[in-house]
């Protein structure tokens, strides 16, 4: 049984320190074999590789170049030096043109220049595709374009409120379109094609301080009574037929796609509803249009865009078959 006076076992004295002693496990044992074992106590002695005292530490690759104070500062204004290109002797010369960097060669001929990346709308985003109905019934209309195609036919131009423009209104509101009130004519075109007579306008409204075309109507004024009737598309949704009772024509495939309801039994209706050249120019549209006779005596083709010279011509052509196939017989 062991007492605090009794020696520590592993070396350790309790005492005044004088009979301390390393322990065996790090090396500092009394026997021979321990000494030409490295240990604490002689890693301790080895000095270690401090700078000399008159040089402070700093990192490595600390230093900078040495200054030259002969050197000129270099001038601002002044142009970038030139170096003449090496002298190689003409046998080391190569047998070939230099090659050119692959950003300065050419493309090869008959491929594609890459594509632009999409362009981006507000902060950065990429702009939205158009869908369908955006596509079918996006504003395509050229005001600049369409003045300026009228006046070289020799059309007259006005804003749409001259003395002579006040009966348009009563051409929209007879329209197969929902307007409203605040629509009116504007951007308003008159001159002759062939042998008509035609007035073009869109039906515009206001936004804050600008005018939007909702519509391109195009009429022909005629010199008698029209009867009263609507040219549609079958696909079109239709309002205020009340009283309008279908043509059939005879041909399916223009009934497949056209409807003709007159407001009465007129021979002129019947003619117009199996009018070949109608026909023909009716199936090889794209079924945007819609024609009637409003305001008592006009014949109009309304279409939703805005006017320009495509569309004009495109009205001319169609209105100029519909009011021959009605006058044919007079």
């Amino acid at each position: 049984m062991s007492t605090p006076r009794d020696r520590d076992r592993d070396g350790f004295d309790d005492g005044d320190g004088r009979g301390w002693q390393e322990p065996p496990h790090l090396g500092g044992g009394g026997s021979g074999d321990d000494e030409d074992r490295p240990n604490v106590a002689d890693r301790r002695k080895t000095p270690r590789d401090e700078p000399p005292a008159n040089q402070p530490w700093q990192p490595p690759g600390w230093d900078l170049p040495a200054a030259e104070p002969d050197r000129p500062a270099p001038r601002d204004d002044a142009p970038p030096a030139q170096y003449p290109p090496p002298q190689v002797p003409p046998s080391e010369q190569a047998p070939y043109p230099p090659q050119q960097h692959p950003q300065e060669q050419h493309p090869p001929q008959g491929f594609p220049p890459p594509e632009q990346p999409a362009p981006r709308g507000l902060f950065g985003r990429r702009r939205r595709k158009p869908g369908a109905v955006e596509r079918v019934f996006r504003y395509e209309g050229d005001l600049v374009g369409a003045q300026g195609w009228a006046l070289q036919q020799g059309w007259t131009v006005s804003d749409g409120t001259a003395p002579q423009d006040a009966p348009l209104a009563d051409l929209i509101a007879s329209a197969p379109v929902r307007a409203t009130k605040d629509h009116r004519a504007g951007n308003v075109l008159r001159g002759r094609v062939g042998t008509l007579e035609l007035v073009a306008f869109d039906v515009v409204y206001a936004s804050g301080r600008y005018l939007v075309p909702e519509y391109a109507i195009t009429a022909v004024p005629m010199l008698g009574s029209v009867p009263g009737f609507r040219l549609s598309p079958a696909r079109f949704w239709r309002h205020r037929t009340g009283g309008l009772v279908p043509v059939p024509s005879g041909d399916q495939a223009f009934d497949a796609r056209w409807l003709l309801l007159a407001a009465e039994d007129d021979p002129r209706l019947r003619r117009l509803a199996q009018d070949p050249a109608v026909h023909a120019l009716l199936l090889g549209s794209d079924d945007g249009d819609e024609f009637w006779s409003g305001a008592g005596d006009h014949i109009a083709a309304i279409r939703p865009d805005g006017h320009r010279p495509q569309l004009l011509e495109h009205h001319a052509r169609l209105l100029t078959a519909i009011t021959a196939a009605l006058t044919s017989g007079y």
